[in-house]
């Protein structure tokens, strides 16, 4: 991997090693995308299906009909939260051995990533608390937030910090780099709106049309939510990947990673950040 040594990069280079790295290793990326969504396809196929029905059958057992529908819908939540925390820490350990030219199995980084779920969750939950409270308080505009801390994840994962440490620590590596992050970040959301419109406005017709059809607006809505898991789990590595490359970018800038890396390849865990300590908005 030549083309991947460790040296500063420009957005456009951070984007065609994403690419590259998709490229090249593209069914261990899709395997960790598609296992949780598999999981949470499932689910709402199960929705799906019990939520439809006709005729007296349909009257008779509405109750029970509603109370699983409700049940599969709260557990569809949870899973697919679960889903996408599990899925981002194992494309982060992915891409953290890919780079640092290490052994890689899917099975190894999906156990690794399941080992620090916990770990994920809390940044994410935090993640989510600033990005909400400095958009209602106006603060500091939440979508501000979102680009410093939209490395929190890997900080937390590759060098073992706690939720609030990584999100601190995020804060001080992405300073003076907000604009690098926000390029990213629109890259993806466009990449994942475009797929969205070219996958599920044909099957959003079809449901559209088919209100008065059950059986068709029941497959309809199948299509559809497949439709949504298959842009899912093509898209979102995407942005883990280039998330996980802008932070080892910013570290070799401002740490000199890509010199402590040649001297100590086993040691990936970096100095406690600076005085450029996070808002307590979290």
């Amino acid at each position: 991997m030549a083309q991947l040594d460790l040296r500063p990069l420009t957005v456009g280079e951070i984007l065609d090693r994403t690419f590259t790295l998709y490229r090249r290793h593209f069914l261990l990326f899709i395997g960790i995308s598609a296992v949780p969504q598999v999981m949470v396809l499932a689910f709402q196929l199960a929705r799906t299906l019990l939520s439809s029905g006709s005729g007296p059958r349909r009257i008779d057992l509405a109750a029970g009909y509603s109370l699983g529908a409700g049940l599969l819908f709260v557990a569809t939540l949870l899973i697919s939260l679960i889903a996408t925390l599990f899925s981002q820490g194992a494309t982060i350990f992915a891409v953290s051995d890919l780079y640092l030219r290490r052994p890689v199995t899917l099975s190894d980084c999906l156990r690794r990533a399941w080992a620090e779920i916990g770990t994920v969750f809390g940044v994410g939950l935090l993640n989510g608390l600033a990005v909400l409270v400095g958009t209602i308080a106006l603060v500091i505009p939440g979508f501000y937030i979102l680009c410093r801390l939209s490395i929190a994840t890997p900080a937390a994962l590759i060098e073992r910090r706690g939720p609030q440490d990584a999100l601190s620590r995020s804060w001080s590596l992405t300073k003076e780099n907000t604009g690098r992050a926000f390029v990213l970040l629109l890259v993806y959301f466009v990449i994942s709106i475009a797929g969205a419109m070219l996958i599920g406005v044909p099957f959003g017709i079809g449901v559209v049309t088919s209100r008065n059809n059950p059986a068709a607006l029941q497959l309809w809505t199948s299509l559809a939510a497949m439709g949504n898991a298959l842009v899912n789990i093509l898209v979102i590595p995407i942005l883990l990947i280039a998330t996980c490359l802008f932070y080892f970018d910013l570290r070799v800038r401002k740490e000199a990673f890509d010199l402590q890396f040649m001297m100590d390849p086993n040691s990936e865990r970096s100095t406690p950040p600076g005085d450029d300590a996070m808002p307590s908005i979290v």
